[in-house]
């Protein structure tokens, strides 16, 4: 059952507490790495990783199976020892500060695990105790879950969704400000998402910085500031969703079309162009349609529209690691 916004809100404002930004350097980065390479005897599961993470935003971390984002995500996390290279967690070093990261950061990686003889609440319990957490959180948290109604039931009873929100649930309960979620929609239905979408949009207006590594590209698309794309251990791309999706082909309008595709055709850096139903697909930069709007005008030809195509997350991915989603 979904929960409404409003609710979803008040719980998690009983559990989250903004983020201190007096912890923080200036122009500190959430999550730095250098080089970060991680080998297994021949195979280069990382291969010198460079990886900035702003702090406050929603990253994608992206990338085909053994692409290495989830051998990343361990090494960042203290589970896997680098072989070569540096990282920075929230402004400290992984290799000598690693129990002060992990105090201020959540996760869910790979599959969760419990107890599965004890009940939801009881591995919170168990949890908080080996985290130094105020067992009292554990009753929001269930609450902002969505558990309370299955929190004294056997974990080995849950569904894989409920196990998936019990292991967000145990991220969030020490208020971390960062949280790192491996497939974190895995098992949850529909609404699930949605609410999960909502949760972590929500996390980022009290600051706190959310690395999520998925395959439900949509999801990535509707909620991340900036993503990396990963491919055979190397980052193939990073930037900004928004300006990687822009594309380069910019659409117009325009008449004559004609006249306005014989002159477009001429300039050196359109690499085509093409007519159709909705006027030209001109394959150009976008930063070069100030250019395109000078030169159709100086001969008389004026745009009735111009703005580059878009294309989806999950087309740009194919594009990019050849691989299929």
């Amino acid at each position: 059952m979904a929960i409404d916004h409003d609710v979803l809100a008040a719980r998690l404002e009983a559990v989250i507490e903004p983020v201190n930004e007096e912890r923080y350097r200036a122009n500190e980065f959430a999550i730095e790495t250098v080089e970060l390479t991680k080998r297994y005897e021949s195979l280069v599961a990382v291969n010198r990783l460079d990886l900035r993470v702003e702090r406050g935003e929603i990253f994608g971390f992206l990338g085909p199976n053994g692409a290495g984002k989830t051998t990343t995500m361990r090494m960042l996390l203290g589970l896997v020892k680098p072989t070569g290279g540096s990282a920075r967690v929230l402004g400290m070093d992984i290799t000598t500060q690693l129990p002060e990261i992990l105090r201020r950061t959540g996760s869910v990686i790979e599959n969760p695990t419990f107890y599965p003889y004890l009940s939801g609440r009881d591995n919170l319990r168990a949890f908080a105790r080996l985290s130094g957490l105020d067992e009292a959180r554990i009753a929001p948290v269930l609450d902002l879950v969505d558990l309370t109604a299955a929190a004294g039931r056997r974990f080995s009873t849950y569904s894989l969704g409920m196990k998936q929100r019990l292991a967000v649930g145990a991220a969030l309960l020490g208020s971390p400000d960062l949280l790192i979620l491996d497939e974190p929609a895995n098992g949850l239905d529909p609404a699930g998402i949605v609410e999960m979408r909502d949760l972590v949009r929500r996390l980022k207006t009290y600051g706190h910085t959310v690395l999520i590594s998925s395959h439900v590209l949509h999801e990535i698309e509707q909620i991340c500031d900036r993503i990396a794309i990963m491919s055979r251990g190397r980052i193939v791309v990073q930037g900004r969703v928004a300006d990687l999706l822009a594309g380069e082909v910019l659409e117009l309008q325009v008449e004559p079309a004609a006249e306005a595709l014989r002159l477009l055709r001429t300039l050196p850096w359109v690499e085509g162009v093409e007519e159709g139903e909705n006027g030209l697909a001109v394959r150009a930069p976008a930063s070069r349609a100030a250019e395109i709007t000078r030169v159709l005008a100086e001969h008389g030809l004026y745009l009735s529209r111009l703005q580059p195509r878009e294309q989806s997350l999950e087309q740009y991915f194919l594009d990019v690691t050849g691989d299929a989603a």
